[in-house]
């Protein structure tokens, strides 16, 4: 007898196996692209593409049971109301894996999981100026906390050696 082939445990017992992959649901529908482990993103496929097949009868049946699986109202309503909508003519395959080389740390093969008609956001003159702005203020908060950390620690040091010499 061959057990445990059905599906992957990623070393988790039921439970948390089962909130892993309501959280990636519920990531990938809000953001429609992330990055995560090959294996776990081929888990997610399965259940986000039954996910959307559900949704594409758009009844309140359907809503109950992808709220069933997926408990997060918000990512039910932008399967049933957006996504179905969009794959509506699609019979199949709303999602595309890409292979993106592996993590650092413990050399697990890493993967973006994202919908086929994804489309990265644009970045305008005004999001640069924006984005620079942003990091020229974190630059100079980060140089007051610094000087502010320097005075403390040679007032700190300016004590110590007081109590030193007596």
């Amino acid at each position: 007898m061959r057990h445990k082939v059905a599906k992957k445990n990623f070393g988790r017992s039921h439970g948390p196996r089962k909130a892993l992959i309501r959280g990636l649901v519920d990531s990938l529908v809000k953001e429609e692209r992330i990055k995560t482990t090959l294996p776990k993103a081929k888990e997610l496929r399965k259940h986000v593409e039954r996910a959307i097949t559900k949704g594409k009868a758009g009844t309140v049946h359907a809503r109950r049971v992808i709220m069933k699986d997926h408990p997060n109202k918000s990512t039910m309503e932008k399967i049933v109301d957006d996504l179905s909508v969009r794959f509506k003519e699609r019979p199949g395959g709303y999602t595309r894996i890409r292979k993106v080389g592996v993590r650092a740390g413990d050399v697990a093969p890493m993967a973006y999981i994202e919908f086929v008609d994804y489309k990265p956001p644009v970045k305008d003159e005004a999001w640069q100026a924006a984005n620079e702005k942003r990091i020229a203020e974190e630059k100079s908060l980060a140089s007051k906390r610094a000087a502010k950390l320097r005075k403390n620690k040679r007032q700190i040091q300016g004590k110590s050696r007081i109590r030193n010499r007596a």
